[in-house]
């Protein structure tokens, strides 16, 4: 598999067309990384084989419910590589079972991961990553510099900073995967090392930095005017520096910070309700955040079981879920609305009632803030373009690529 697709798996393998179907291997993991939304973490909770073979039975009976064109069989935890014996018997039969059923799903399916790398290394993840490898997305969580890694993603008892322990992964991870884009966590406490960290993920050989601040409503007075600053001094760093001809940083994205049309712009931001996920128990969810150990304050939104099925009466919600159906007055009137992102299960989570429909705006300040950088950003692009008469051919072979994140 060539270096384009890899990087096309790192956007958005089958964007659209796939149903995404996730197992909650574990809801264990060695981190305890200090803005994790999974506040329910625990050792106890491991999926079974036999609630893993059940699920698979009912998922793959059914082909009628999930007319998707493809799939992506997503494993998470906690850290899904600590179970990798499960995962292995599960892509197996996985496998086994689509092609004896001449599902449609088979050879036109993915199984994604993303992890934070520690035992990436280990030979039974090698094992499993070559006997999978040309249906296999794996993206790995480094934060940026060891400063700013260590500053949140911390083991749970020693609390020791983790980056020495998964940055000595990233070259054979790249060498594997070498389109391979990483995803980097903003919170309060590491805005000031935004700048250096992506430019330190770039050195590292990483192409492609996805990068957002949380979504729960952990920010503080001004933290929105430093957040601007070190944007504006990243985007300064990536023009000065050339490095926007080879690398992508999703904060700086030309489709940003424009009004939307509440007619053809009326989408819902994720998938939750078009997503499926599964725990150790046996319970289905519309998304992973709406199992228990992924809410602070509501109960889990519960869709279904493994023996029962999905209860499609416990969708419905989910069907109707737009901008407008969720979104206040100052949202729906806004002048930059494009690009500003919102998590379903932390609507539900952050809601005065148990509703899908009361959008949390807690990035609100944080997502003007990028606007105003955005703008910077693309401004003095293209000035330094024109000014070496270079813009014509950037436009051409940024419509040609296509690519999701600038």
């Amino acid at each position: 598999m060539g270096e384009m697709q890899i990087r096309e798996d790192a956007r958005a393998w089958q964007s659209g067309m796939a149903k995404n179907i996730t197992f909650i291997v574990t809801k264990d993991c060695q981190l305890a990384c200090k803005y994790c939304y999974l506040v329910g973490k625990n050792v106890k909770e491991r999926m079974s084989w036999e609630t893993a073979k059940t699920f698979i039975d009912y998922v793959l009976s059914h082909e009628d419910d999930f007319p998707e064109e493809s799939v992506i069989w997503d494993f998470i935890g906690g850290e899904p590589f600590l179970e990798i014996d499960l995962i292995d018997m599960i892509c197996d039969y996985l496998k086994q079972r689509m092609f004896e059923l001449n599902h449609h799903w088979f050879n036109s399916y993915r199984f994604s991961f993303s992890t934070n790398g520690i035992n990436y290394h280990e030979p039974k993840v090698q094992k499993f990553i070559e006997k999978n490898r040309e249906h296999l997305s794996i993206g790995i969580t480094i934060d940026g510099t060891e400063k700013k890694h260590d500053l949140n993603r911390v083991y749970k008892i020693t609390e020791r900073g983790s980056y020495k322990d998964v940055v000595r992964n990233i070259p054979l991870w790249l060498k594997q995967f070498p389109g391979g884009g990483t995803k980097v966590t903003i919170s309060s406490a590491d805005i000031p090392y935004i700048t250096e960290s992506v430019l330190h993920l770039y050195s590292l050989g990483i192409h492609e930095v996805n990068i957002n601040v949380v979504f729960e409503d952990v920010w503080q007075e001004g933290d929105d005017k430093k957040f601007e600053e070190q944007l504006l001094s990243l985007a300064d760093a990536i023009i000065d520096g050339g490095y926007y001809q080879d690398y992508a940083c999703s904060f700086f994205t030309e489709q940003l910070g424009k009004p939307l049309d509440p007619v053809y712009d009326n989408n819902n931001w994720c998938g939750a309700g078009r997503m499926l996920s599964v725990d150790a128990a046996g319970n289905l969810y519309p998304c992973t955040r709406f199992a228990q150990y992924s809410l602070r304050e509501k109960n889990a939104w519960i869709i279904g079981n493994i023996k029962d099925g999905i209860d499609k009466n416990k969708l419905r919600p989910f069907l109707t879920l737009d901008r407008i159906t969720q979104s206040n007055s100052e949202c729906l009137n806004c002048e930059i609305a494009s690009g500003c992102a919102w998590c379903q299960g932390e609507n539900y989570d952050a809601a005065d009632t148990p509703t899908v429909f009361q959008r949390a705006t807690a990035i609100c300040k944080m997502h003007k803030a990028r606007v105003r950088a955005n703008n910077y950003y693309w401004n003095k692009l293209y000035r330094k373009l024109e000014l070496e008469g270079k813009r014509e051919e950037f436009e051409k072979n940024k419509k040609e690529s296509n690519p999701t994140i600038c």
